[in-house]
């Protein structure tokens, strides 16, 4: 295996969930550079990903998690290809994953294109009128609003998030963690949809 060992492949499979072959591929094009290595990985996973887009899912689960104080709950649907990939371990473990973090960060939508364009035309005017308040020249209010609308729309947006588990995760957003999963099980997978439960709410 040239400059690398066993145990790099070993330690960059259990990093990036990739196979043995990609990841002995990805260490050779990278000279034994481990960052490089799992660069280049996630660069072919999100090619992967984007590849598997526009396949259909039919198949998936629905996952739930309730806190320990019995106070806050999700459920998600989290769809794939194939009854075969619903009933991988890895899959079920995603879509368990993806309802903790639902629970402990309550977005409002899958993805920022889910926000009603209201919505946005609401807080877009409310960013302007404050730029405009603080004295902001007309020439740059537009890309401060921009800018903010851009943040706020992101904090609403479930794939747009960090994973609240960061040390587990690698401070990954949702998306790179679906993209992931995606490269590793060869099917398209879909947040379809989720609702989050608190007591009293």
């Amino acid at each position: 295996m040239g400059g690398m060992t066993a145990a790099d492949v070993k330690t960059l499979r259990q990093q990036t969930g990739a196979g043995m072959m990609d990841c002995k591929a990805a260490l050779s094009e990278a000279d034994g550079d481990m960052e490089r290595a799992v660069e280049l990985l996630r660069v072919k996973g999100q090619a992967s990903a984007a590849k598997r887009a526009d396949r259909g899912t039919s198949e998936g689960v629905v996952a739930s998690y309730i806190h320990s104080n019995l106070k806050v709950g999700a459920l998600v649907e989290v769809q794939c290809e194939t009854d075969f990939v619903a009933r991988n371990e890895d899959f079920q473990g995603f879509a368990y994953e993806i309802a903790m973090h639902i629970a402990a960060t309550s977005p409002a939508h899958v993805s920022s294109e889910d926000i009603p364009e209201e919505d946005i035309a609401r807080e877009r005017r409310v960013f302007e009128e404050k730029a405009r308040e603080d004295g902001k020249p007309d020439n740059v209010v537009e890309r401060i609003v921009d800018g903010q609308v851009s943040k706020w729309s992101k904090e609403l947006s479930l794939i747009d998030q960090e994973h609240v588990n960061t040390d587990k995760h690698d401070s990954k957003t949702i998306e790179e963690l679906r993209q992931d999963v995606v490269a590793k099980l060869g099917e398209n997978v879909v947040i379809a949809r989720f609702s989050c439960f608190r007591v009293g709410e």
